[in-house]
């Protein structure tokens, strides 16, 4: 089943054209990597598909209706975006700004309900900020205020949540962390999950479905079996690369890689 999906698609930023002629299908409740080399369209991709920058032509369509069209506050109880630079939040706390999530199920009134405090006590909970829930989040650190803008997607409550490098600033553990709650809300809840990554070895670990793009174009997708292999990781990386397999969940991994160089 596909809620969501892209058709002929083209964006620019001014006269340069960064996507061009893309068409995409995003499954539904599963988790899909984005992967690629920098520059090569996929946060540009990720932001159009939620209607965060426009497109010039082609099409957004997410339950059969133009995302273009969708009505702001009707999209934002469907899709749940955490960009890779999130806006400073001023002087605000944690828990003021995890509250933002509930905005979209407010009324006219905008005043919360229980329900959404248990939402908000949720998202600090899973995300583990309940603890400096009332420190002002520009008082904290980097890693810190990553998980805080992850707690107020989470409030928002959606079916689909967008993702780009959201393990940014997180050591190791708090990555595999944030990876891990990921995986739990698409299991159990059946949450869709879009995600731009870097690492290639989580990608392969938590992704059912990864997408390979390069010069703005998609040149692979599948599951990680499929796209993490030496041929297609040369294409997309210019790297020739040693894969091998996880010991502990069977998925294959990038052991080591080198440039490729000149006419090698």
């Amino acid at each position: 089943m596909v809620r969501l999906h892209a058709q002929d698609l083209q964006i620019k930023y001014g006269d340069r054209t960064i996507v061009d002629n893309l068409s995409v299908e995003i499954p539904d409740e599963k988790v899909t990597v984005i992967i690629g080399s920098n520059g090569c369209g996929k946060s540009t991709l990720l932001k159009a598909m939620t209607r965060i920058i426009p497109h010039q032509q082609g099409s957004v369509v997410l339950d059969g209706e133009l995302i273009a069209k969708e009505d702001t506050k009707s999209l934002a109880r469907k899709i749940a975006v955490l960009p890779q630079t999130p806006d400073s939040a001023g002087a605000l706390t944690v828990k003021e700004l995890v509250s933002y999530g509930r905005f979209p199920h407010q009324s006219r009134f905008g005043k919360l309900s229980k329900r959404d405090f248990e939402i908000i006590d949720w998202a600090l909970e899973v995300t583990g900020t309940k603890f400096f829930e009332s420190h002002p989040v520009d008082s904290l650190s980097g890693g810190q205020r990553q998980r805080v803008w992850i707690a107020m997607a989470l409030a928002q409550e959606t079916d689909m949540i967008f993702l780009d490098e959201p393990t940014t600033y997180l050591d190791m553990a708090h990555q595999l962390e944030i990876l891990e709650l990921l995986q739990k809300l698409n299991e159990e809840e059946k949450r869709t999950i879009v995600m731009v990554l870097h690492d290639l070895n989580h990608a392969a670990r938590f992704a059912d479905y990864i997408i390979g793009m390069k010069f703005g174009q998609i040149k692979t997708a599948g599951t990680a079996e499929e796209v993490i292999q030496k041929p297609v990781l040369r294409e997309l990386f210019n790297i020739d690369a040693e894969i091998g397999t996880d010991p502990r969940t069977q998925k294959p991994i990038c052991i080591t890689y080198n440039l490729i160089r000149g006419d090698n």
